[in-house]
């Protein structure tokens, strides 16, 4: 590949690309950093209007070497590359342990009213979930699981949060995101659309493994997970069409909220996908 310049730490570029550390600037330039190999990749493949999400890449030499393709994708893409020294990225990256590939990525959530309209069968709601890895790991489990959206309601965590962003490991990019939507609006309109509301909590009143023999969770459902300290307040308990506990069968005292999130989402997979359930594949 040969030496190739290096940008400056002084750069313009590096220090726009800094300054999206800060919620406030994410805000107004609607642009946020996506690090590391598997999240770049995602972002080149990812559109938003038409384009690449991703506009713009630095790269160590090191880590450009190590990942030529990606390098090579970005710019066939028309994607800006600037290569930079281990410092600069790590500058930028604010993390311990940068990987050395980090890009500026457009804003790519969607509205509501557009994950409503593409009847979706399973959803994970984030109500008042506060820790950004938290929720970057559930929207990880939630792209696993198969959901068709996300959703962060108006009292969560700021979705391109740095440590969201690395916790989803690039699954932002494959699912639809709505973000700061209230949950009375986001209930009702899934309720509107014929979606059945779980709500998980502790303290549910019903048993998942129950609701599992009741064969009653094969249609389109959203799960409700709130806060990582003291879980849903009752006026969102009060919303739900039923409050779900995940059974705790040992000695543990509880699940952390990811955790539960993947149980119960796949739970739900599993019964769409079992005959008679919304996903079921007929037969030919």
């Amino acid at each position: 590949m040969g030496t190739p310049e290096l940008i400056s730490p002084r750069s313009p570029r590096v220090t726009a690309a800094r300054k999206l550390a800060r919620r406030a600037v994410r805000g107004k330039e609607r642009r946020f950093i996506a690090e590391g190999p598997q999240a770049v990749r995602e972002a080149i493949a990812h559109r938003t209007g038409g384009a690449p999400t991703l506009i713009e890449l630095f790269a160590t030499v090191e880590a450009a070497e190590r990942h030529a393709e990606i390098v090579e994708a970005a710019r066939a893409a028309g994607v800006r590359v600037h290569f930079a020294d281990d410092r600069t990225v790590a500058d930028i990256s604010q993390t311990v342990t940068p990987q050395g590939l980090l890009g500026v990525c457009e804003f790519l959530d969607s509205p509501f009213e557009e994950i409503l309209a593409a009847r979706p069968q399973l959803i994970a709601v984030l109500a008042n979930v506060r820790d950004p890895g938290n929720a970057g790991t559930v929207l990880r489990c939630a792209d696993a699981a198969g959901a068709d959206a996300v959703v962060l309601t108006d009292a969560s965590v700021d979705l391109y949060n740095p440590k969201s962003v690395r916790a989803s490991v690039g699954s932002l990019f494959h699912l639809p995101v709505a973000v700061g939507v209230p949950v009375e609006r986001v209930v009702s309109g899934l309720q509107s659309a014929g979606v059945r509301i779980l709500a998980a909590d502790g303290a549910g009143d019903r048993d998942l493994d129950a609701e599992l023999d009741t064969g009653s969770m094969g249609g389109p459902t959203a799960w409700v997970f709130g806060n990582e300290a003291w879980g849903l307040p009752e006026e969102t308990r009060a919303l739900a069409d039923a409050v779900v506990r995940v059974p705790i069968h040992g000695r543990a005292e509880s699940l952390n909220l990811a955790t539960a999130a993947a149980v119960c989402l796949y739970a739900s997979a599993r019964a769409q996908r079992s005959p008679g359930g919304c996903r079921a594949v007929s037969p030919a």
